[in-house]
């Protein structure tokens, strides 16, 4: 029987063809894709609860919480550690529990914990890990990451020689001995030395520069405000935040004018009370409080008021919230606190 080829199947195969060429496009554009993800312990207790998170390929994530909140256990259901209760985890397409050798191929990690076999040298100890994930060797490789890391001169040495610090360094460089798309920082510069801070920063921009999608989890937010895309915060195993890092401290953080008089104030003039001035102790600052993405008229019309009530200004001062003063007013504990 001969097959006819109509106009309207031709139309339906056409939208087809083209949803799937849009859905793999969107798909190459995602590097962890999770979808109502839960995780129940058999002791009853939920670690997470129906998270649902796209990062996307070639970002920084930071993924901010505190203690307990269930950013490790996240991680350790995408990388394959933890079994998941319900849902769905993706990584570069691939179903972590389906296809686990692609997407744990794919993924590189550092832990929190320093994991390293005591009397293996520090060369032994990569290559060896490069072979578990099927790579070929390549010492050029292996000797550029070790040098970008200070290990070079450390290479013989048995890992039990190694300082705190050394052993964190060969971690993040067991980490990425396979040659990773995606990389996981859980708390990566807890308790290491400033210079371990910095390569390691500057190693990560390289990768990101390379096209390596990077999530990071840390308790020092300065790191995460300076080295972000976007940031995801989690509080009692529920995601309640993601968004765009400047986009998050646009319309979350605040702004605070400081004026400094020439002469001190006795009672603040009715005109800059109406409008929320404030008047310090001493009479000699007066503070306005508006948010980031809020009208910035209204410093305006205090300056008038200012103007008006003929007092004069000896030097004007600005400051923003830090991206730590959201989390504190998001989650109500400084990151690194337990529940």
């Amino acid at each position: 029987m001969r097959r006819e080829c109509s106009p309207v199947r031709r139309e339906r195969d056409a939208i087809s063809d083209a949803d799937e060429a849009a859905g793999t496009t969107a798909s190459a554009a995602v590097a962890v894709e999770v979808r109502g993800l839960n995780k129940r312990y058999q002791s009853g207790f939920t670690a997470l609860r129906d998270i649902n998170l796209s990062i996307r390929r070639g970002e920084i994530f930071g993924l901010l919480g505190p203690n307990g909140a269930g950013k490790t256990t996240l991680i350790n259901i995408i990388c394959g550690i933890v079994t998941l209760s319900g849902g769905q985890v993706r990584v570069a397409g691939y179903d972590i529990q389906r296809d686990y050798r692609e997407t744990r191929r794919r993924i590189g990690l550092v832990p929190q914990e320093l994991t390293n076999e005591a009397f293996e040298t520090v060369w032994t100890t990569l290559t060896y890990s490069r072979g578990l994930f099927g790579k070929a060797p390549d010492a050029d490789y292996l000797e550029g990451l070790l040098k970008d890391l200070s290990l070079w001169e450390k290479r013989h040495s048995q890992m039990m020689q190694l300082s705190g610090g050394m052993k964190r360094r060969v971690l993040i460089a067991k980490a990425l001995s396979h040659e990773p798309d995606i990389l996981f920082l859980d708390e990566p510069t807890a308790g290491v030395d400033v210079d371990l801070r910095r390569d390691m920063w500057n190693l990560v921009r390289g990768l990101r520069r390379r096209g390596v999608t990077i999530i990071l989890t840390t308790h020092y937010i300065e790191e995460a405000e300076e080295m972000a895309d976007r940031i995801g915060v989690i509080r009692d195993g529920e995601l309640i935040l993601v968004q765009d890092k400047r986009e998050l401290m646009r319309s979350l953080g605040s702004k605070i004018v400081t004026l400094e008089l020439v002469r001190p104030l006795g009672q603040l003039p009715e005109a800059l009370a109406r409008l929320g001035v404030q008047c310090e102790p001493g009479g000699r600052e007066l503070r306005y409080h508006f948010t980031a993405d809020g009208d910035a008229g209204g410093v305006d019309a205090v300056l008038r008021a200012v103007q008006q009530s003929g007092l004069t200004v000896h030097d004007v001062h600005t400051r923003e919230s830090s991206l730590e003063q959201i989390f504190v007013r998001l989650v109500g504990e400084q990151p690194g606190d337990a529940q």
